[in-house]
């Protein structure tokens, strides 16, 4: 995550004259956490920036540097701009998941689509996490796991996978090797 996100949520927190203490109290996370996400010191999952959206009654999307186009979108392949870095854990200073966003131009939009680029986790140690909203992963190189509950799902190229993202889970590399996928993230507002 970019300090720029974290400076979004705090804008928009104190635009809407809401205290870190309320977002901590709707969101389930402390005080010291929301704080240290909007000063840019905190590398979050996926997760507490969708928990802070709902909190903040705002899309994800107001997050991720949405413009003011209201028609459809375009991305060439050449123009792909890193939008976030994102950790397996609550809190990280390494990011595994890097997010290239395919719709970060489009205002008023309802999902997410990213490419991400995943590297391989020095050890298994992940934590799985839910939010409200659904997940769609096309594998488009390389190999993932999907932890899902209690299942695990191995997804090689080609492979995709659709889930309900209040059921607890964990995207990460099957091996040594990177991976990249294509993921759509919905999260109802």
């Amino acid at each position: 995550m970019t300090k720029k996100t974290g400076e979004k949520i705090k804008n928009i927190r104190l635009l809407k004259k809401i205290s870190i203490k309320e977002i901590a109290e709707r969101t389930g996370m402390n005080e010291a956490m929301v704080e240290s996400i909007e000063n840019g010191q905190e590398l979050p999952s996926l997760t507490p920036i969708i928990k802070i959206a709902r909190a903040m009654g705002v899309r994800l999307g107001t997050f991720l540097d949405d413009t003011e186009i209201q028609g459809p979108v375009v991305s060439r392949k050449g123009d792909l701009r890193k939008a976030q870095s994102f950790s397996s854990q609550t809190s990280s200073a390494n990011s595994y998941l890097n997010f290239l966003s395919l719709a970060q131009d489009k205002s008023g939009r309802h999902m997410e689509p990213f490419l991400m680029d995943i590297q391989p986790l020095d050890n298994k140690n992940f934590t799985l996490s839910s939010h409200e909203g659904e997940e769609f992963i096309y594998v488009l190189e390389g190999e993932i796991e999907v932890s899902y509950g209690k299942e695990s799902y191995l997804l090689s190229t080609g492979d995709s996978i659709y889930y309900d993202s209040i059921v607890k889970h964990n995207v990460h590399c099957q091996g040594e090797s990177p991976a990249r996928i294509l993921a759509v993230v919905y999260a109802p507002f």
